[in-house]
């Protein structure tokens, strides 16, 4: 058994799944077992599969189509032999050893999943962290940004002081670490989302029979995207996610 298994799902970025591996096996200290899995969703050729001949800790798999975010992280569960399981987005890079820190934050507060401190390339720290959905807090979130300025900060957990550790409701599947045994025993990702909102319900369950935490003891850069507000197909995407995820949970409103 390892003490941590990494997955990072590829779709047509490789240079930034490249710098993201590189950044994780340069950071994580080499007394720590680790596997990092990289699933290649690619629809364009890569060289990703170098990565594998390259690092020994690297497993190169490619399922032969676009298994979407959830079900390309939940391709490696029957192969999961490990203490912890980081779920790691391609566009993520380490400038620190943050998932022993994290390990070790989960150990003292028997947590079930933890998030740590995520910026962008200048430190700024981004509001990926959240309280319970509703649909008006998405609605605003997807259609009207630049309004109701209070309630999106309220949402986005703006009053809490971080520089210390809380509780979190729901924190961006952008990079996570998860106790293996619970990760497999909710069955990974719920299958009914291709991609957006399989976070969300993934944090909901974890928190139904265990604990997410916010760590502010390591910080991660998160270079963020924000695909589905550039991209009118992953925009309707996202629309159908967020109707499966109040569907599943209940139409939380307000």
């Amino acid at each position: 058994m390892t003490d941590i298994s990494i997955t990072i799902v590829a779709y047509n970025n490789e240079e930034d799944v490249r710098n993201a591996v590189c950044s994780i096996l340069e950071y994580t200290a080499v007394t720590i077992s680790k596997k990092l899995y990289l699933v290649d969703n690619s629809s364009e050729k890569n060289h990703l599969r170098e990565l594998e001949t390259q690092y020994p800790e690297v497993v190169y798999l490619n399922p032969g189509k676009n298994l979407g975010f959830g079900g390309g992280h939940n391709y490696v569960l029957p192969r999961l032999d490990s203490k912890f399981h980081a779920i790691v987005n391609p566009d993520i890079l380490l400038t620190e050893d943050s998932l022993s820190v994290l390990m070790e934050f989960m150990e003292e507060r028997e947590a079930g999943m933890a998030v740590p401190r995520l910026t962008d390339e200048r430190g700024k720290l981004q509001a990926v962290y959240r309280r319970e959905l509703t649909a008006v807090d998405m609605g605003i979130r997807m259609f009207l940004p630049s309004h109701f300025k209070k309630r999106q900060q309220h949402h986005t957990m703006q009053d809490m002081d971080y520089g210390k550790p809380f509780l979190v409701p729901f924190a961006q599947g952008s990079f996570l670490v998860i106790r293996t045994e619970l990760f497999r025993r909710l069955g990974g990702f719920d299958n009914r989302y291709f991609m957006y909102m399989e976070d969300a319900d993934l944090c909901r369950q974890v928190n139904r029979c265990s604990s997410l935490w916010y760590c502010p003891d390591t910080s991660v850069i998160h270079k963020w995207e924000r695909g589905s507000h550039k991209d009118r197909k992953l925009l309707k995407i996202h629309i159908d996610s967020m109707i499966k995820y109040f569907r599943k949970w209940g139409w939380k409103l307000w």
